[in-house]
């Protein structure tokens, strides 16, 4: 079994960046192809293409940096042994991320936790979008940094449906059907879980921010 793992398993995740010139200029639905046919190269290119993002979602339910890794890379390992039957109903990202979200869970259910707060030290995890904020006076964007632990303090207290919901459109970019194709849930759903996370976010800031009113 050990070996059969080592045989499928991606190469394992680097800490930095690669070159983009260096990256595949081929689309994902290309990659996949070439992957059923046997092209194990095309599947270390789709790795490559998305680990990092993979990893900060895994980020988001596994604090601990070391596990984190080792769930991703389990993630990718189930995602490769998988795609022969993967039948591009979704986008492979979006497919990946469904995968990444329950290795995590299932991760965590194995050792009976709960998922933990966001990794405030990941280099590109302390970003806040902007659209979480609305920074339109100077006293507001000189409350940046202190917005910003608000923001993620709120975050990490929200139920973990809404915290997914609203990082996944927030940081990644997701639509609200890729959201919904990710958590298996209706769209209708989805939009509920980020409006109510808007909603608590706004709450939150508005002691700093000195607004009575909510997002409209």
């Amino acid at each position: 079994m050990q070996s059969d793992r080592r045989a499928c398993a991606p190469k394992t995740i680097r800490r930095r960046r690669p070159d983009s010139l260096a990256v595949s200029q081929e689309t994902d639905k290309e990659l996949v192809r070439r992957v059923k046919k046997g092209d194990r190269l095309a599947f270390d290119l789709l790795f490559t293409r998305y680990q990092h993002r993979i990893h900060h979602l895994v980020l988001r339910y596994v604090r601990d940096p070391e596990d984190a890794l080792d769930v991703t890379q389990e993630a990718f390992i189930r995602a490769y042994r998988a795609l022969p039957q993967f039948r591009g109903d979704s986008q492979f990202y979006t497919w990946m991320y469904r995968i990444a979200v329950n290795t995590a869970k299932h991760h965590l259910a194995a050792r009976d936790r709960r998922p933990g707060t966001i990794a405030m030290e990941d280099e590109e995890s302390t970003a806040v979008p902007e659209s979480l904020w609305d920074l339109d006076d100077p006293e507001s964007l000189l409350a940046r940094d202190e917005l910003q632990a608000v923001i993620f303090k709120a975050l990490a207290a929200l139920p973990e449906e809404q915290r997914l919901a609203v990082t996944l459109f927030e940081f990644d970019g997701l639509s609200y059907e890729e959201i919904g194709q990710v958590l298996e849930c209706p769209v209708n759903t989805v939009r509920s879980r980020i409006f109510r996370a808007r909603e608590a976010i706004d709450v939150a800031m508005r002691p700093l921010l000195g607004r009575g009113g909510t997002r409209t």
